[in-house]
């Protein structure tokens, strides 16, 4: 098993056995972590325009919650605070990081059964297989767990603020998805893959899912596939949950696609699964644009990697106006308590991923009676 990134302050136990699950993305969230982009080779040819649609994503967020920056490296921490010297409801911290992508690379964030505490599982990080440089990336999530517990305040006297569990599973956030009440959806090309889980059972992993996350059914979806994608086909660009039950997956534009078999595929197979309690998932299609080149190459564009936040969803367009609509009417109709916000990420997805990738959520906890 790969040892990418160690877990030296964490606990050698089972999250679940300490009374801590995983939430859905749409339960209440305390703040959202953000890793600042600093890595020109990401966007080649595009960089100069990244840190402002990151700043808009930023700005956004920090409306209906608090959002921390991670700076990534000291140029990049000067340009940060400048950007964003006057935006309410942010914290930067001076954390190096190789790239932007949090969602991989951070903690995934736990709540207790009660809700009073938080937790977080922390993955090893090898940049989806050897892809990247990742020393600083894999590095990242035990800083922000230090942070926190540095920060905040404990549920109760002498305990710490957080408690964060060491798995020894190499994987990435964007390659798992809850409903929040015990499904989680993932890819066998990333989870089994052997530049990640060398010698890893399909049963070794979905214990480890279970230890770690409290879930109780595993999906594997596989099938389903983008071209240009880089991580070996993350869930969150194919599959989301929407609410228990319900989700939307990927489907092409047209039947021309190379992508159009396999997502085909993979949505007949999801109308074929039943979740953790016995449902049978309700599936609904979200149109990919057209296929587009940078470069010469093309791009993983998906209305999956959208980010639900507190009271918005933050939704990548890709300057396709019909399925851009397309996908905007569906989200704002299937999640109407939520408004939807549209935001171009026709740059952004030269870097092989959108918001969800950029983002990772924090849950709240209760307040402290």
């Amino acid at each position: 098993m790969s040892q990418a990134n160690s877990n030296n302050d964490a606990i050698a136990g089972s999250a679940v056995d300490a009374g801590f699950r995983w939430v859905a993305e749409w339960e209440r969230h305390e703040a959202t972590w953000i890793s600042w982009p600093h890595r020109e080779k990401t966007w080649p040819g595009r960089f100069e325009n990244i840190p402002d649609v990151t700043e808009r994503m930023i700005r956004t967020l920090a409306e209906v919650e608090h959002v921390h920056v991670l700076a990534g490296s000291p140029e990049s921490l000067v340009q940060a605070k400048r950007k964003l010297s006057d935006a309410n409801n942010v914290t930067i911290h001076d954390i190096p990081t190789n790239d932007t992508w949090i969602r991989d690379f951070g903690p995934t964030f736990l709540l207790s059964k009660d809700g009073s505490k938080l937790g977080a599982t922390r993955w090893r990080f090898n940049a989806w297989g050897g892809k990247y440089p990742y020393e600083r990336d894999a590095a990242a999530g035990e800083l922000i767990c230090k942070t926190l517990n540095s920060q905040g305040k404990p549920a109760h006297e002498g305990e710490p603020c957080m408690q964060s569990f060491a798995s020894s599973l190499v994987g990435e956030g964007g390659g798992i998805e809850t409903d929040g009440q015990g499904t989680l959806l993932t890819t066998s090309s990333v989870l089994l893959s052997s530049t990640r889980n060398f010698h890893w059972t399909r049963e070794l992993v979905e214990a480890e899912l279970m230890r770690m996350l409290d879930i109780r059914k595993v999906l594997w979806v596989d099938g389903g596939a983008l071209a240009g994608d880089d991580t070996d086909s993350h869930i969150d660009q194919l599959v989301r949950f929407i609410r228990p039950g319900l989700v939307v997956a990927a489907v092409s534009y047209s039947s021309d696609d190379s992508n159009a078999a396999g997502l085909a595929l993979q949505r007949e197979r999801l109308t074929e699964m039943t979740d953790a309690e016995g449902r049978p998932l309700d599936v609904l299609p979200l149109m990919t644009p057209p296929p587009r080149l940078i470069q010469g190459k093309r791009v993983p564009e998906s209305y999956c990697n959208f980010y639900i936040a507190n009271d918005i969803v933050l939704m990548p367009t890709f300057g396709f106006r019909e399925t851009d609509d397309l996908a905007y009417g569906i989200l704002q109709d299937l999640m109407p308590d939520r408004r939807v916000i549209c935001q171009d990420a026709s740059d952004f997805i030269w870097g092989l991923g959108a918001f969800h990738c950029a983002t990772q959520q924090q849950p709240a906890v209760l307040p402290l009676l």
